[in-house]
């Protein structure tokens, strides 16, 4: 289990996905193809239930008359979770995008399309056989004029659940299948800790699985929650929810221990647990504190010099640096309390509370999503390898506890397949299997750093560093997105914007009208998961159920599957064979389930056949081991670092990284450093007055559920909310409640204010993933009328080693709105000629 990760396939689907002749049920296919949802042939269930899944767990969905009227955890005795309430609002918005739609200029010339009016023009209705030829011929097109490379079909996003429909695999299936196309490494979640943890630990760690909660919950001491708000994050998962790490918080929570909670702002997470101590550092000074600590530890002779001896590498280097032998700077709890704003006290007294409890660090990834952010998880390590822990029960750090459930144990099972995206560079296949969003650099014929796409549509030709390597961008001429939502993910959506507007054709596959639809030229409407068949497993790390996905209600307005959309495309390419297999979507979903059946078999665990499973709809439970309830994150290193060396070139934790230092990069030297970002509150000549942090949302998956009645729930004026301080509302102004503007140079938006106590002066906090609605449609620099957070953030890499996100990396200012309040455009359907 120590290489087991969400982006490298904890289910190890990939290579089974191409398994010939493993569906035991395939006479029974052509019938099972003719079954709806439970009833019976050719029908759908008109009064009753329907078991299906989302990320956000198993869902049993309530029919009255043929239309979805309530949804529900399928699974008993979990608590409460607000994103499992909203499949009648996902299947009947009003924004679902009805037909196959053309933008006005684009269909009447679309070679002079006039890509500036995007997001501005009126939308054309046409049939399916004339937007699918329209979209075939550009691309046909591009591909003569400038190869493969001239297509971006990145798809980045939190696509649909379920391991057939997986809206990303498929788009990647066809167009390797019809000629190959530029895509992506790396995501938005954890771009700069998936490149330095290797370096560091040998493995990718913010996917792997965490030691047992059960042993946390028996033998930790001290639990840190260090950047993370998993009350809000564990509402979701990458394949789908099976519900357990909200109830291990709650026990956690009831248990007694000791809780500190690092966070400058008293999250969802902080108050449900009530932590014994709420630490607030100012943002983007983390490595500062943890350093302060080290020279704390080491100083105060606390570290365990017996594990750094045997178990890390360099750490003498990383001493003589925080001990200031080189330049003179002592980096003690003294000098980390002047940049992070945690008193020396604290700093002194958190570092000898971990060193003499059992302590497990939980950390979250908004830490890294900061410029220079690949230092956050390396200085974490750096500071548990001195405590001492890595490998014992209950101590060490865990950087996923927030995510997926890990921590929850593996169940002992069998793993479902998922469609390939027929690799053709000498990769394995990948699966929509496993434990996230992220495909390797040779999984495509050319991939950039997912976080870099405004950079290179704006910059053809321009080469950057990349993790030793160096990548030169290609020139775009046409992008396809399926799956994923770039205007609310991508930073600085201004500079998008302005990136977007240089190529000539974008193609979207979509169920509702984003601000990524509005700025397309064709747009193809898709099927939500509940109009169409699909399997999945449940538990990211535990695989714990095999969940149904069965089509709820009959396909609504003219809404085809991603499959269904991408056979036909391949059609106008003579792929129509190569991309299907000649298998219908009940094949390939029986197939994927007698994969798991026959890997469950070989471990001594029976699975029902296909047809009795999808006749039962209800989930399949595999059974957790006592092995597994006591396992322990990098026990095996420990016990044994010569017979189980880590990935890294010295086999061991490098708290010193030679591959890395001889790179020669400025800004990711060869141990941790403390280097000040690009902007940061509390720095010299700061451009504006408040740090923005910008977390997961609490309410919606990203930007998945924006469009539900959810948002009453949260919105203030109909707009997203910004988390102040009440000294920071008093002395602009403002009141709770009040509309304001949270501007800087990068951008505009209106927010609702949220005047309170649970954050520190000079921070603001807004969740990402709400929708842009621009004043001004297509305009760069515009007002958001609604709240979407990206046009504040600043869109440069972490580091010349990883290239990731740096979201959190932002200063804002905030005032008082007084001009007149526009009408809100989104969630419903744009202007039609």
């Amino acid at each position: 289990m120590r290489t087991l990760n969400r982006r490298t396939f904890l289910q190890g689907t990939a290579a089974l996905a191409l398994m010939p002749a493993v569906s035991a049920c395939a006479k029974n296919v052509e019938a099972m193809n003719k079954i709806g949802a439970m009833g019976g042939k050719g029908k759908f269930v008109q009064n009753g239930s329907v078991n299906t899944a989302a990320h956000w767990g198993g869902l049993k969905v309530t029919v009255e008359d043929g239309k979805v009227v309530n949804s529900t955890n399928v699974l008993k005795n979990f608590q409460y979770n607000s994103l499992q309430s909203t499949v009648e609002d996902l299947v009947y918005a009003e924004d679902r995008i009805k037909y196959p739609m053309v933008r006005k200029s684009y269909l009447k010339d679309p070679d002079n399309s006039k890509p500036e009016l995007r997001g501005s023009e009126e939308w054309v209705r046409v049939s399916w056989e004339e937007g699918l030829k329209l979209a075939a011929d550009q691309m046909k097109k591009t591909r003569e004029t400038k190869g493969s490379s001239g297509i971006f079909s990145g798809c980045y996003g939190w696509k649909s659940s379920g391991n057939f429909h997986n809206a990303r695999t498929l788009a990647y299936r066809f167009m390797r299948t019809t000629g190959g196309f530029v895509g992506h490494k790396g995501d938005y979640s954890t771009g700069a800790s998936q490149v330095i943890m290797p370096h560091v630990m040998g493995s990718i760690e913010v996917y792997e699985q965490q030691t047992s909660w059960e042993v946390v919950l028996e033998s930790t001491d001290v639990v840190v929650v260090w950047g993370a708000n998993p009350m809000a994050t564990l509402k979701i998962a990458w394949s789908s929810s099976d519900s357990e790490g909200l109830e291990y918080f709650k026990k956690l929570r009831d248990s007694g221990k000791k809780i500190i909670c690092i966070d400058p702002v008293y999250s969802e997470t902080c108050q449900f647990l009530n932590p014994t101590k709420w630490v607030t550092p100012k943002p983007n000074t983390d490595v500062a504190m943890m350093i302060g600590m080290c020279h704390t530890l080491y100083t105060k002779k606390k570290h365990n010099q017996d594990f750094l001896d045997e178990y890390t590498e360099g750490f003498d280097k990383f001493r003589d640096y925080f001990m200031g032998k080189a330049d003179g700077v002592v980096r003690d709890s003294k000098w980390a309390a002047k940049i992070s704003g945690v008193d020396a006290k604290t700093i002194d007294e958190l570092a000898l509370l971990f060193a003499a409890n059992r302590t497990m660090l939980m950390s979250g990834w908004a830490l890294q999503r900061q410029h220079l952010g690949e230092q956050r998880h390396w200085a974490l390590v750096s500071l548990a390898s001195m405590i001492g822990q890595i490998g014992l029960p209950g101590g060490g750090f865990g950087l996923s506890y927030h995510y997926a459930n890990g921590g929850a144990p593996t169940a002992t099972g069998g793993k479902i397949g998922g469609i390939s995206s027929k690799s053709n560079w000498g990769m394995k296949t990948k699966t929509a299997g496993g434990l996230g969003h992220s495909y390797n650099a040779k999984d495509t014929n050319i991939a950039i750093p997912v976080a870099r796409i405004s950079d290179m549509l704006l910059n053809p030709g321009k080469t950057i560093d990349y993790n030793g390597t160096r990548i030169t961008y290609p020139e775009i001429e046409t992008i396809y997105w399926a799956g994923g939502n770039p205007f609310h993910h991508q930073q600085d959506t201004n500079k998008l914007i302005k990136g977007w507007k240089t190529v000539k054709n974008v193609f979207v596959n979509e169920i509702y009208w984003t601000a990524t639809a509005r700025m397309a030229d064709i747009v193809f409407p898709v099927t939500t998961t509940f109009e169409r068949n699909d399997i999945t497993m449940a538990g990211d790390y535990s695989n714990k159920y095999i969940y149904p996905m069965k089509q709820v209600i009959p396909t609504q307005h003219e809404a085809q599957s991603d499959y269904w959309i991408f056979t036909e495309l391949a059609k106008h390419f003579g792929k129509e064979k190569e991309f299907t297999e000649e298998k219908t979507e009940m094949e390939w979903v029986s197939e994927f389930y007698e994969i798991a059946r026959s890997g469950a078999a070989k471990k001594g665990v029976k699975m029902p056949m296909f047809r009795k499973f999808w006749a039962d709809n209800k989930p399949f439970e595999f059974k957790v081991s006592e092995a597994s309830k006591k396992w322990v994150r990098h026990a095996d290193y420990r016990e044994d670092p010569l017979l189980n060396p880590l990935g890294t070139p010295s086999g061991r934790i490098e708290l010193y990284s030679q591959k890395i230092a001889d790179m020669k990069y400025d800004d990711c030297k060869g141990h941790v450093t403390w280097m000040e970002p690009i902007e940061r509150y509390g720095m010299k000549n700061q451009p504006a007055p408040l740090a923005l942090v910008s977390p997961h949302p609490s309410e919606r998956l990203h930007s998945q559920q924006n469009n539900t009645s959810l948002r009453h729930n949260y919105e203030v004026q109909g707009r997203e909310p910004i988390w102040i301080s009440i000294e920071d509302a008093k002395a602009r102004g403002i009141n709770d409640g009040d509309l304001v503007r949270v501007f800087n140079k990068r951008g505009q938006t209106l927010a609702g204010a949220v005047v309170t106590k649970n954050i520190s002066k000079g921070v603001v906090r807004m969740q990402e993933g709400g929708w842009y609605d621009p004043l001004e449609p297509g305009k760069e620099g515009t007002l958001c009328k609604h709240g979407n957070v990206n046009t504040l953030t600043v869109d440069i890499p972490t580091s010349k080693l990883a290239s990731g996100n740096s979201a959190h990396t932002a200063l804002v200012d905030v005032e008082k709105y007084k001009g007149k309040v526009p009408n809100i455009s989104l969630f419903k359907q744009p202007k039609m000629a």
